[in-house]
């Protein structure tokens, strides 16, 4: 059953069961997932049947052919990316069975508590504490910053500080935090857009169960790098069509205003379209890859190429359109559900493409990243490897 032939014959019968035309949208994808038809890969009976990931692209295209349902990965990103993935490494069974099926049909939104304001770019620096308490629980407080979703979020990946007497890459344990318990607090943080897509997260005596605690006490570090990994692919090598991401705008203004063009300009767009292209090659690739295992340090290059190539092809937009690309059409504050790099217009397009190289983890972490873990250069020094996290300086 996990061949082509399997599951093109599983996901037949599945529309055969649940005629996308006349079955609810949730039931459906609730149906598709029991079907294990919803991420095949997955083991059976958390919506998968074990086979290639590969033969995923079999049972997409059988679904869009009959007009079933999709998911909305753009809502439910983090949740996909990022959660489902660390969750089906570390979590127990009974996590996995509680977890995976409403965050894969869409019914619970995921968000991550990981960045905080006193941390920056060096996200073991966190400071945000977990206390055991007497009854086996966890009593969390501190502050988290950027969390995309936050507002939208029933459940959230959050890593907490729980030895303060260990070095800070040590001492980290990995928690599912209930967005709904007492304690937790979100405030919209407006962006230069004037949206505000991220949030603020204040925790104040959260009390998180030990049964949601994701892998051992003290080894959050590890179980957070396999999350930030998945991150790093699913924001710098998502699956786009030719034109699909930042070019696509560019290249549509040049065919359709050809008063505007320049010599110099179009050389430019040259350049950045065939960049465009080969990332997005690039990308498919590197997907390929992940069917062989999880994603490696590659995508830490996939995520910068993302940024510098969002950044340099919005600015040429803005440019190409002069006076008219320095209009901004609207800064009402604004709460979206959904994370949209190319959306509205060219001045939005430029200001939220300078958020590209900060989320997701910076650009100057990945490129530490890329030159020690694929180049093999030197590591960089540091003095505070056997320091406890308590006596550094902050």
């Amino acid at each position: 059953m996990t061949d082509a032939a399997g599951l093109l014959s599983r996901t037949r019968e599945l529309l055969a069961a649940h005629p996308p035309a006349t079955t609810d949208r949730t039931d459906f994808l609730r149906a598709r997932f029991d079907a294990g038809l919803a991420w095949v890969h997955y083991p059976a009976g958390l919506g998968g049947v074990g086979a290639p990931r590969s033969l995923q692209a079999v049972v997409d295209a059988e679904l869009a052919a009959a007009g079933a349902p999709g998911n909305d990965p753009r809502r439910i990103g983090i949740g996909l990316g990022m959660a489902a993935p660390t969750i089906l490494r570390y979590g127990t069974d009974e996590q996995k069975r509680r977890f995976l099926r409403p965050l894969w049909v869409g019914e619970e939104v995921w968000c991550q508590l990981f960045s905080e304001p006193g941390a920056g770019s060096d996200l073991a620096a966190l400071a945000t504490r977990a206390v055991r308490a007497d009854d086996g629980d966890w009593i969390v407080d501190g502050q988290k910053v950027w969390t995309s979703s936050a507002h939208l979020a029933r459940w959230a990946i959050l890593i907490a500080r729980t030895d303060p007497d260990l070095p800070k890459h040590l001492g980290i344990t990995y928690f599912l935090c209930d967005m709904t318990d007492p304690g937790v607090e979100v405030r919209p943080l407006r962006q230069i857009t004037g949206e505000a897509e991220f949030n603020e997260v204040f925790l104040t005596g959260v009390r998180i169960p030990d049964a949601h605690r994701l892998g051992a006490i003290g080894e959050g570090w590890k179980v957070a790098r396999t999350t930030l990994m998945n991150e790093r692919v699913s924001i710098g090598g998502a699956r786009l069509p030719r034109e699909g991401g930042m070019i696509g705008p560019a290249a549509r203004t040049w065919r359709e205003r050809p008063e505007l063009r320049t010599h110099d300009l179009h050389q430019r767009l040259l350049t950045l379209w065939v960049e465009a292209e080969v990332a997005r090659l690039t990308g498919e690739r590197l997907r390929q890859r992940l069917v062989a295992g999880e994603p490696g340090p590659e995508g830490a290059g996939m995520k910068l190429a993302f940024a510098r190539l969002n950044q340099e092809i919005s600015g040429l937009e803005v440019e190409l359109l002069g006076d008219e690309g320095l209009l901004y059409s609207d800064w009402t504050l604004r709460r979206p559900e959904l994370v949209d790099f190319t959306g509205r217009d060219a001045g939005f397009r430029y200001l939220r493409s300078k958020g590209n190289s900060i989320e997701g983890g910076t650009s100057e972490v990945l490129l530490n990243i890329v030159a020690e873990r694929v180049l093999g250069l030197p590591v960089e020094p540091r003095n505070d490897k056997d320091v406890a996290w308590k006596d550094l300086s902050r």
